[in-house]
């Protein structure tokens, strides 16, 4: 019991001696040598196969990670504040979206660190580079009609944003004529879409995810 307890104040003292517990996660810069301190998690099998915020299937085992700001393509050096123990990763998805963490990290990062059984980490994270080629992030929506009379679509559009944010049209000129998608909201993980298509469906729509567009590209 005793060891849980001197774990738990080395916890602690780190955080406090880094200014951590009184004020939220910087945002850190994307240039080479910026530093931010904060808390890292990891995600692992639950996630295994899906498709990134960068387009790129995850895999546990590659020493990748998931940032909210850091341009995708991004290389970090994350360094385990409790043990010193660092380890280079390249950023390839969005998150984590829970108050107070600043990284995500994958299982083989997270292993590396020793990460894995205390499942969050005081963590030193500073920007190395970049690959040198800017990953495409893909954002996902719930495509709930497709109509090939304008006036159909706005109407849908104008009904659903008085209940649901990030309402929108997307147009499509196809081989078989114009149509017009309505769509709900931008999410940078497939599973935050699956969600609001649970909320969507018992309104008798046909809910759908879909990989959406960026807004230039409409």
């Amino acid at each position: 019991m005793w060891r849980g307890v001197v774990g738990c104040l080395a916890f602690a003292m780190v955080l406090a001696g880094c200014g951590l517990l009184s004020r939220r996660p910087s945002r850190i810069e994307p240039r080479p040598g910026a530093v931010e301190l904060g808390t890292a998690s990891w995600y692992g099998p639950g996630f295994y196969g899906n498709r990134t915020s960068s387009g790129e299937i995850y895999d546990q085992y590659d020493l990748t990670a998931a940032h909210q700001t850091l341009p995708l393509g991004t290389r970090v050096a994350v360094t385990n504040l409790l043990n010193g123990r660092e380890v280079e990763v390249r950023v390839n998805d969005r998150g984590p979206f829970l108050k107070g963490r600043i990284i995500d990290l994958s299982y083989a990062a997270a292993r590396s660190l020793g990460a894995i059984g205390p499942g969050t980490i005081p963590v030193r994270v500073e920007v190395l580079g970049t690959d040198g080629v800017q990953l495409v992030a893909v954002a996902y929506s719930v495509q709930v009609g497709a109509f090939a009379d304008r006036d159909n679509a706005v109407r849908l559009q104008r009904s659903l944003a008085k209940r649901f944010d990030g309402v929108h049209v997307a147009p499509l000129d196809g081989a078989s004529g114009h149509y017009y998608r309505v769509r709900v909201g931008r999410f940078g993980r497939r599973d935050e879409a699956m969600a609001l298509a649970r909320t969507v469906a018992p309104l008798g729509l046909p809910a759908v995810i879909v990989e959406d567009e960026p807004a230039s590209a409409r």
